[in-house]
Formats: structure tokens, C-alpha cells, sequence
């Protein structure tokens, strides 16, 4: 693959420009930023440590904008220095940099924990006076929303150690885990390429890559079942500390989402697993074969095999943005244009796809691994509607551009959505037709129904590792396979390689409790995309104003803007409708394609 993007210039000029965040200076801006902003921070220390109480209104707005300032200067280090180590995991010296600037930004928020301890202290009459004061737009919420983690603080002595060693602890793990699956390599290629693979239409091909993938996963397994170990009692002894009752509660707080919800929607879409089982049986008929193996659930149920070059990708979905709202494609044109986008396959690259805001002040960035398949046309789309989002919401400021990870996905499905319906339009035949949707059905399982048996995953396992102790390699193995199943029933077969297939998955590693998210925005984004349908071009400034709202708001507030009513116990259930729609219009594309006897 690395050869056939050498054949593509297009795509290989395709790479970022990190220097505006380094305000147009070399690498040692980094360290000036750094200096300067634990200069800025160790004023501010000084001048409020023991005072937040005494604070009126116009105080706490410049102390707030005092922060703001602090934390750009640390954001765009941090910023350079991940995104820098991204595109080649293998560098030493990247390496060096990203953990020079995580220890020296821990060090700064290390100075400024003191603030938000006292104000979380203050009573609530204090707090709401406050909050009143004019000028708080831009830090409102973000105030608010740090009040709800008073019950789960600890003094400000034991916070500074917390946060001091979480360089050498939970980041030192992530970061060793990253580098030892972006060294896994099949044949010479990535991991991520090599399982683009599984899209083969040649059975053979499929399980030939199901095999060297097991073999290149077997060598670090223990490796990193003992990182996932590590870090799951991390998390153990930190709940324990702050009081929370599950595990899963301190990222439902982040979330800004009830407990009691998200088991809501983990049940809702548990009590649907029908529907995967009902599509791999149907697949398994069109590729005439008795049962799905694991390795076969991705396989291409059509000969369409369509290449799309880099060039053409792009005006595919900047024509598909604009049609929808020409905002939309003036933004994301933007990210050709101005460099803000890493697209090709490269040795050492972190495997995947993702956007990140970077700082308001400069603009949000995207990476891709770009391998000229039609799903990586929608993973485009899909990074530019989180890129957008970044981008429309940065009037907000640092401390209220990102949303909640459950409201985060929705601007990135949405985006996925309108490009992909634009494919289907040009869709002239049954056959394709059916390609298109099978597509579209396996990205929901995928984000719907996979990643919450992910979450059940995780929750096997968290669980597991504070009653059990450490956990063997089988004991991973077997939660896999359990939760695996419960979701696929008799439709798919488990091989035996598969069972480890758990131990790439970054987000296990990094951001535990998180792929439940990935549920929540794919329903919330299908039932927004609903509303556009049903209302039109009337509908499109309220969904650029709730883009625009970025994280200023609960996403209760955000939902309403757009009509959404995400209090409503059968919302889950509409957005799986939906899903199950697409599900009847393949059966009848297959049928009409002469699939199916």
C-alpha cells in the first residue's frame, strides 16, 4: 500500500502543517511556550492560592481568562508534541519530546490544581452569585460542570501527587501500549492496512489475514494484557479513592450523562442484537456459505471493488458538505488547503483515524491512514464533521469548544451520513445499491452494536479485576469470546484466533469506559439526520447553532436546539429503527439483485 501512495502525489502532499502552532518558530517554541507558561502560571499561584473565596465577579472572569491564557500556551506544545509522535511512533526524539511536554505540562497544571479545588469548596450560594457575573460566558459552564466533582476530590496535596505521577503511570502505560500495536506488522504492513484486508471478497484472502493477524498479535500479548492489568487497577484504586460507585461513573460524569442512562442505552441496544444476527445471516446466504466465520463479517458481498483516488475523495465530499450548507464546504475546504490534514500510510504512523481540536486560537487537525477504499472516503467524511465541529465552536474558547464524548460524534456520523447518502443517489444499479448499504449496516453494528458489547467488555473485566486480582491472558480471552457472542448468538462463528483480537483496541488502554459514546452519538446522530429529512433547509442553521454551542451547554440543551429530546426513553429506540431501515432496504436490494434464492 505504501507503494501505491507513493503513485499518488496528491495524496502524499497530503501532510500537516504543524508550525502555526508553534506560532511560525522551530522546535524550541516549544520550550518557550513551556517557560512562559509556568511563568504564567506561577504568577497566578501567587496571586490566588487561599483567595478564590474572596473573589467577586470581574475577578473570577480575569482570573479565568488568566487560565485560558495559560492553557493555550500548554495545549499548542502539547499539541505539536503528540500530533508530531503520531505520524512515527518509532522516532526516539519524537518520543523524547511528546513525554518532555507531557511532564512539564503536568508540572504546570500541578501549580494550578489549587484553583479548582477551592472553587468546587465554595458554597453553592457563593458559586451561583459568581457564575451571575458578566463577561463568564466563555468559562460558565466549564464552572459549573466542575462543581458536580466536589464528592469525588481529594486534597489538594493528595490531587498534586495524583497528578504528578500520572506521567510516570497511567501516560507511561498508554504510551508504551501505543508503541508496541503501532510496531505490529503483516508482511511489511501495518496493522491497520493489513486489516483493511478482511474486506476481501476472496474467502482465502480473508482468512489468511484472520491467521497473520493472530500471529503478529500472539508475541506482545502478554505485554499487553499486563498493561490492560496495570492500568485497570489504576482505575480501581482511583475510584476507590473519589468515592465513585462503578466503575464506569467517573466517565459517565465527564460525559455529563447519568449512570442510570447509559444503562438505558446499553440495554435498548442489547435488547436489538437481533439485528446483527439478522444481517450476518443474510450475508452469510449472499456470500453462500452455512455460517460467518469472525473473519468474514467485513467481506465485500459484491464484486464492486471501486478505488478512489485522493483528488477525487475530496471533491466527493466537499460537493456532499455543500449541498447541505455552503459553510460546511468552506470550512472543511480548509483542511486541504491549509495543510490541516495527515493522510497517507506510513511506517511508524499511529493506525486509525482521528481529529483534535489542537487550541481554538490556531484550528483543529486531522489524521487518516488514506487507503484508497470507499470506506475511507466516509472515515474522511466522517473526521472532517468532528474538524468542523472544532472549528464552528471555537468562538467558545479552550474551556467549552469540545463537547462531552456523547455529543461528540454526532457532527462526524452526521457528516458520514450526508456523504454517504450521496453515493447511494448515485447508485444506478441493485447491485450497487447493495454494496453501498451493506456498507452502511456494518458501520452501524460497528458503532452501535460492537462497541457496546465492547462496553460489556469492559465491563466483564473491570469487574473481574476487583473481585479476581490480575487477570490471565485466557481470562481476557474468555470475557471476549462471552460478550462477543452474546451479541453475535449462533450467526458468526468464533474462531480460536480471534479470541485475543481484544488487545489492540487503544481505547481500552486510554480512555476507559469510552466506546459506549460511540453508540450514543451514531443514535444521536441518525435521529438529527431524521430531523433534517423530515424538515429541510429550515433545519440546517439549527444544527450549524448547536455545532456552534460546542460544549457550553449540557447535551440535554444541545439536543434541543435541533428538537432532540434526549430524555425521552424511547429515543434509543427511534435511532435503532432506523438502523433496522437499512437493514430491509438491503433485503430488498438483495433480492432485486437476485441474491438471495
Amino acid at each position: 500500500m505504501a507503494a501505491e501512495t507513493e503513485t499518488d502525489p496528491a495524496l502524499q502532499d497530503a501532510a500537516w502543517d504543524l508550525s502555526p502552532l508553534l506560532d511560525g518558530g522551530g522546535e524550541e517554541a516549544v520550550d518557550a511556550q513551556l517557560d512562559e507558561a509556568q511563568r504564567r502560571a506561577d504568577t497566578f499561584a501567587e496571586r490566588h492560592a487561599g483567595r478564590v473565596p474572596e473573589l467577586d465577579g470581574p475577578g473570577l472572569v480575569a482570573a479565568m481568562h488568566e487560565l485560558v491564557g495559560i492553557y493555550e500556551l500548554v495545549g499548542k506544545a502539547g499539541s505539536y508534541a503528540s500530533l508530531r509522535f503520531s505520524t512515527d511512533t518509532a522516532d526516539p526524539a519524537r518520543g523524547a519530546l511528546l513525554q518532555k511536554v507531557q511532564e512539564r505540562g503536568t508540572a504546570i497544571e500541578t501549580k494550578l490544581l489549587f484553583f479548582g479545588l477551592e472553587w468546587a469548596a465554595l458554597d453553592d450560594a457563593k458559586a451561583e452569585e459568581l457564575l451571575a457575573a458578566d463577561g463568564l460566558d466563555f468559562a460558565r459552564h466549564n464552572l459549573r460542570m466542575e462543581r458536580r466533582y466536589r464528592p469525588h476530590l481529594l486534597s489538594e496535596p493528595e490531587e498534586k501527587l495524583v497528578s504528578e505521577k500520572a506521567v510516570t503511570g497511567r501516560s507511561a502505560w498508554s504510551r508504551l501500549f501505543s508503541e508496541q500495536v503501532s510496531a505490529i506488522e503483516i508482511e511489511g504492513e501495518p496493522l491497520d492496512v493489513a486489516l483493511s484486508r478482511l474486506l476481501s471478497a476472496d474467502r482465502e484472502v480473508r482468512r489468511s489475514t484472520a491467521e497473520q493477524v493472530t500471529a503478529a498479535l500472539e508475541p506482545g500479548l502478554r505485554t499487553r494484557a499486563y498493561i490492560f492489568n496495570t492500568l485497570i487497577h489504576d482505575k480501581a484504586v482511583d475510584d476507590r479513592l473519589r468515592h465513585y460507585p462503578t466503575w464506569l461513573s467517573a466517565r459517565n460524569l465527564a460525559n455529563e450523562v447519568s449512570d442510570e442512562s447509559v444503562q438505558a442505552l446499553v440495554e435498548a441496544v442489547k435488547g436489538r442484537y437481533d439485528i446483527p444476527q439478522r444481517w450476518y445471516r443474510l450475508k452469510a446466504q449472499m456470500l453462500g456459505i452455512p455460517q460467518l466465520a469472525d473473519y468474514d463479517r467485513s467481506a465485500a458481498v459484491t464484486s464492486e471493488d471501486e478505488r478512489y483516488g485522493w483528488e477525487q475523495s475530496r471533491d466527493l465530499v466537499l460537493d456532499s458538505f455543500g449541498s447541505f450548507a455552503p459553510e460546511m464546504e468552506r470550512l472543511a475546504r480548509r483542511f486541504f488547503d491549509e495543510s490541516w490534514i495527515d493522510a497517507p500510510v506510513r511506517p511508524g504512523k499511529r493506525g486509525g483515524a482521528f481529529a483534535t481540536s489542537a487550541v481554538p486560537s490556531v484550528h483543529p487537525y486531522v489524521m487518516l491512514n488514506f487507503t484508497f477504499k470507499r470506506r475511507d472516503v466516509l472515515t474522511l467524511a466522517h473526521e472532517l464533521g468532528h474538524g468542523l465541529h472544532f472549528a464552528l465552536a471555537a468562538d467558545q474558547g479552550l474551556l467549552q469548544q469540545g463537547t462531552p464524548l456523547t455529543v461528540a460524534e454526532t457532527a462526524s456520523v452526521f457528516g458520514e451520513t450526508i456523504v454517504f447518502n450521496r453515493l447511494l443517489e448515485q447508485a444506478s444499479t441493485p447491485e450497487s445499491r447493495l454494496s453501498l448499504l451493506s456498507e452502511a449496516i456494518e458501520g452501524a453494528i460497528a458503532t452501535v452494536f460492537r462497541q457496546t458489547a465492547m462496553n460489556q467488555f469492559e465491563d466483564a473485566v473491570h469487574t473481574a479485576r476487583r473481585s479476581e486480582g490480575e487477570l490471565s491472558v485466557d481470562r481476557f480471552n474468555e470475557a471476549w469470546v462471552t460478550t462477543q457472542r452474546e451479541m453475535l448468538g449462533d450467526s458468526v462463528e468464533i474462531t480460536d484466533g480471534y479470541r485475543m483480537w481484544w488487545s489492540y483496541i487503544p481505547h481500552f488502554i486510554g480512555t476507559p469506559g469510552y466506546v459506549y459514546a460511540y453508540a450514543y452519538g451514531q443514535l444521536l446522530a441518525l435521529s438529527v439526520y431524521r430531523r433534517y429529512l423530515d424538515e429541510g433547509a429550515p433545519f440546517v442553521p439549527r444544527y450549524l447553532d448547536m455545532l456552534a454551542a460546542g460544549g457550553s451547554m449540557l447535551p440535554e440543551d444541545l439536543g434541543r436546539i435541533v428538537g432532540i429530546d434526549l430524555t425521552d426513553p424511547g429515543f434509543w429506540s427511534a435511532g435503532l429503527d432506523l438502523v433496522e431501515g437499512q437493514l430491509r432496504d438491503a433485503e430488498q436490494a438483495a433480492h432485486e439483485a437476485g441474491r438471495l434464492s
